[in-house]
């Protein structure tokens, strides 16, 4: 797993980098296999927005596994709590996408089954009767 670590409009300190990277660790158990491809960017920094006040903080996740893209965008008061909120949303769009394609799976799987039998006429391929 590769991890990148960018800093926008603040210094990226020895802290925060071994914050961040202890946090990605966390990612690794939905990881597949240790693959090359997969790729873990997250950047973090300050932002300043004109309709709120005082220091606001941004960390957002990327990664890529296996060819699929996720994506998570979190703001806080509070750096850390940032990077946190972030690391949960990318692993809520994670399994999400696991539970949703498991499911098509699993209606596919029984689409062809009734269809093997003779119960219905449906073709699962092209959706039509």
């Amino acid at each position: 797993m590769n991890i990148n670590i960018t800093a926008s409009n603040m210094e990226l300190t020895d802290a925060i980098r071994e914050y961040v990277e202890k946090r990605s660790l966390g990612l690794e158990k939905f990881m597949q296999n240790n693959d090359t491809t997969q790729m873990v960017r997250v950047e973090v920094g300050k932002t300043t927005m004109h309709h709120k006040h005082g220091d606001v903080y941004k960390a957002q996740f990327d990664i890529t596994i296996a060819g699929a893209k996720f994506h998570a965008v979190s703001e806080k008061e509070d750096l850390y709590s940032a990077i946190d909120d972030a690391k949960e949303g990318i692993i809520r769009e994670i399994t999400s996408n696991k539970d949703r394609r498991g499911t098509l799976f699993r209606r596919g799987a029984r689409s062809v089954k009734k269809m093997l039998k003779g119960i219905s006429k449906r073709n699962p391929f092209t959706s039509k009767y």
